[in-house]
């Protein structure tokens, strides 16, 4: 199998593994699982006092303009960087490829039990939480949309998680000190946007960050 092939495979492997546990949980008892354990962190978070998301999102609100960056860059952004960023370096046939490529397909699929067992409805879907996209027209919730993601698989957070992966990487190869510092900041700046837009708990985004940085550190021992 040619290397433009197997990591297709790959791919498509990772994201089938993911539908595939978005078919076990998106029933009506996975739904109803799914909201309760969303209620349950928001209890954890209220008698931690780390309940921050309904004032963070009061804030960016006041702003619509900046509330479609923060859509925008929820829906497509975070994504399109890190796939972007391995693609870049496969077609630099860049020596780091296949440890930035085993570092974010770990951090895919470690993800995944956890969605399976503890499937998590996302804040948007409770009361005291805005959903910004569907405020602004765009609702992820429309049945087309629903059958390409896991619209339960708050816990831990996927787009904190690939930000952590990808913005040490790109971290590591970065010309200037200032560079270095905003990549490194980057994780910081999704996880505000996961959580501005109703996308996330903190707890997600906590839970996110540890995932990208264990994908981190256990890479280089798989690639050995």
């Amino acid at each position: 199998m040619t290397g433009g092939r197997r990591e297709v495979v790959l791919g498509l492997g990772a994201y089938a593994a993911y539908l595939g546990v978005r078919t076990l949980v998106w029933n009506e008892r996975g739904r109803g699982r799914a909201a309760g354990n969303a209620e349950r962190i928001v209890a954890v978070q209220r008698r931690l006092h780390v309940d921050v998301e309904p004032k963070l999102q009061a804030v960016a609100l006041r702003v619509p303009r900046l509330i479609d960056v923060l859509n925008a860059g929820y829906a497509a952004g975070n994504v399109a960087l890190s796939v972007g960023w391995l693609l870049r370096l496969y077609h630099r046939r860049d020596p780091s490829f296949a440890l930035e490529r085993r570092a974010a397909l770990f951090a895919f699929g470690a993800a995944l039990p956890f969605f399976a067992v503890f499937p998590t409805a996302p804040p948007r879907t409770l009361d005291g939480f805005v959903d910004t996209m569907a405020a602004r027209g765009m609702s992820l919730d429309h049945p087309l949309l629903v059958r390409f993601y896991n619209p339960i698989a708050a816990m831990p957070s996927h787009h904190v998680a690939f930000a952590v992966v990808t913005g040490a990487g790109l971290a590591a190869r970065a010309p200037t000190r200032l560079r270095r510092l905003a990549w490194r900041g980057y994780p910081v700046g999704v996880a505000l946007v996961v959580l501005a837009t109703g996308n996330h708990f903190v707890a997600d985004v906590a839970a996110g960050a540890a995932l990208g940085a264990v994908a981190r550190k256990i890479a280089p021992g798989v690639a050995r």
